[in-house]
């Protein structure tokens, strides 16, 4: 049924995600305040966990049968309240085929305060309409070429957003901190670890171009995630085998500045104190002068052919 028994976990990991939505639903009203911050922060983590999950889906499918996977899609769609097909075009297309380039949409160069904390906490706000836009653009682009993807897409997106207007409808209150705002976080924090994964590296070096972070915990919990540089040269190597690919082709070769246990302590240091905006080797970044960004739709097409780029599911 997996391709990987790795897998069992990001089962487990969905399956809890409803188990605590719907617990949720059934204690909110009955908690204190206290109790109320708790199933908040609680939902709001394991929703974004569910994204790096999503995240991990659209480069290597987790189930032998094609079929499986796109059911597998739709259920995950509900676990960050958006279509995970749609994480497809800005992502694999633009952000691995262009990184830190003008063809990158979630590029770091476009965050242009130097006190890095508003860089982080303004990132995703930042990079949301550049997203949106060509989502939109791609789903033009290859709605003829590739109709299974089209249907795929819509079928998520149609039934997660009706889903969560009929809870709204239902109970307001309780949808809203409950799924709106779980969902708002995870899209925040899957789309903003792109900040501090990149902003600072060198983009052009063959091992210098991602951060990598080897704490066990955080690693366990969000998928091998830490090993970002690995997931670059490998996009669609499983998860499971990230820490491996790095220890064989990586570690001796990547900055030490660039291999990091904490990920806390390297926020702490690049984000609030000092807090400032330095490169991996402690030089002040040289941020250019940003314009539009450049168009990536358009090679699309043969892109995906040539590089055999990824679609998902589909």
């Amino acid at each position: 049924m997996l391709r990987y028994t790795a897998d069992i976990r990001t089962l487990v990991f969905v399956v809890l995600y409803f188990v605590f939505t719907a617990g949720g639903w059934l204690l909110f009203p009955l908690a204190s305040l206290a109790g109320k911050i708790g199933i908040v922060v609680l939902l709001c983590v394991w929703s974004f966990f569910c994204a790096v999950i999503i995240h991990n889906t659209i480069h290597c499918p987790i189930f032998r049968k094609k079929s499986w996977n796109k059911v597998f899609q739709v259920i995950l769609s509900f676990t960050y309240g958006h279509s995970v097909s749609a994480y497809v075009p800005g992502h694999n297309f633009s952000h691995h085929r262009h990184t830190q380039t003008k063809k990158d949409n979630i590029r770091t160069s476009k965050m242009q305060f130097r006190w890095n904390l508003l860089n982080q906490l303004l990132f995703f706000f930042r990079m949301s309409n550049d997203i949106m836009i060509n989502e939109f653009r791609f789903f033009l682009k290859i709605r003829k070429e590739k109709p299974k993807w089209i249907r795929q897409y819509l079928f998520e997106l149609a039934l997660v957003l009706g889903t969560k207007i009929g809870l709204t409808i239902l109970n307001w209150q309780l949808a809203l901190f409950l799924i709106w705002i779980p969902h708002l976080y995870a899209v925040w924090g899957i789309v903003s670890t792109n900040f501090w994964q990149h902003d600072g590296c060198d983009p052009e070096h063959e091992y210098n171009h991602s951060r990598t972070f080897t704490s066990k915990l955080l690693n366990y919990f969000t998928f091998n995630n830490g090993y970002h540089a690995a997931h670059h040269e490998k996009p669609g190597l499983h998860w499971s085998l990230l820490p491996a690919f790095h220890a064989e082709h990586l570690a001796e070769h990547t900055h030490p500045n660039l291999q990091r246990n904490s990920l806390f302590m390297f926020c702490w240091e690049y984000c609030i104190w000092p807090g400032k905006r330095v490169d991996y080797l402690g030089n002040p970044v040289v941020l250019p002068i940003e314009g539009p960004d450049h168009d990536w739709v358009e090679e699309v097409w043969e892109t995906a052919h040539k590089n055999n780029v990824s679609f998902g599911v589909e």
